[in-house]
């Protein structure tokens, strides 16, 4: 009797073990409970996506079926074509990438220098600056744009891509606080035993900046480059009063696809097949995120690795 209570007790430890887990791993039902929260959260974020993609190839007959749902009869790519040309996608996505692109490169080499200057220098004023670098980031665009387009008016940028590069040059580009706070947080930490080792090798201070501080940032300049691109991509509030439709991106023919759309296949002159419909919009709001859905599949590796090792978290 002995024998067999002895052998009962280890068995239940061990079921109790893989079903709660212990001090060095975790249980079966901890598991599931995560890998169950995990697909529900994917599912919220990815079910916009599937069903843009969806809606976006079926038919304009699988449209009026109220059968098709999430599978159309036939893979449908007129609404991509009827988008496409809407759009202007080569021109307008040209133009996307330049007004993103350079900005977001701009923004991240002068942050960086922002960031290292605060983080590793002692000057008169340094709170201030602090306070107004915050003070960019907390007072709305809406309330500072109009000096700022007068500025621009006086300076005779605007319409002109220097509208965006000229504030990006001075630290002051979209959310560009952010980044700064990102360099001054990853130079903070950089131990100043390796930059006083350099001095005593007679290293200036420029020396020090490109071959110590720069390497160990390489994360924060992923970072700051990736969310720069998204941001810039998707304003069009600032774009549109800065650039003047003298540069046409994406997000800025989206706004007008209907009018662009109607434009091209006039109401009164087309058939059913061609009028405006939910999967034509669809279509070309696919087409406008599309580029960067691919840019962050690049990137996916190094932008999660870069977050691990930063600790920035993304809206």
């Amino acid at each position: 009797m002995e024998g067999n209570l002895m052998m009962k007790k280890p068995d239940l430890t061990k079921i109790r073990t893989f079903l709660l887990g212990s001090r060095t791993s975790y249980g079966l039902v901890f598991n599931v409970v995560l890998y169950l929260l995990l697909v529900a959260i994917g599912f919220v974020y990815l079910y916009p996506l599937l069903f843009m993609f969806v809606t976006s190839m079926k038919s304009p007959t699988d449209l009026l079926n109220p059968m098709v749902q999430w599978v159309p009869t036939g893979v449908y790519l007129g609404n991509y074509e009827k988008a496409f040309r809407v759009l202007d996608y080569p021109t307008t996505l040209v133009s996307s990438i330049l007004v993103s692109v350079l900005p977001s490169l701009i923004t991240a080499a002068v942050c960086s220098l922002v960031g290292y200057g605060l983080a590793r220098y002692r000057f008169a004023g340094k709170t201030i600056v602090f306070g107004l670098i915050l003070a960019t980031f907390i007072i709305p665009a809406q309330n500072t744009v109009i000096p700022q387009m007068l500025t621009y008016k006086e300076l005779g940028l605007l319409g002109n891509i220097f509208a965006l590069l000229l504030p990006a040059m001075f630290g002051q580009g979209y959310r560009s606080a952010i980044f700064i706070l990102i360099f001054y947080q990853t130079f903070q930490s950089l131990p100043k035993v390796l930059e006083e080792a350099a001095r005593l090798d007679g290293a200036s201070d420029l020396k020090i900046f490109f071959q110590i501080a720069l390497p160990a940032a390489v994360p924060a300049f992923i970072i700051t480059i990736i969310f720069s691109i998204v941001w810039y991509w998707n304003e069009t509030y600032l774009t549109v009063i800065f650039l003047e439709g003298g540069i046409q991106t994406l997000p800025m023919q989206l706004a007008k696809f209907t009018q662009a759309y109607e434009n091209l296949y006039p109401p009164g002159m087309v058939n059913i097949f061609d009028r405006l419909n939910e999967a034509v919009k669809l279509a070309g709001t696919f087409l406008n995120i599309l580029p960067l859905l691919v840019m962050y599949f690049v990137l996916q590796k190094w932008f999660v690795e870069s977050v691990e090792r930063s600790g920035v978290t993304g809206e």
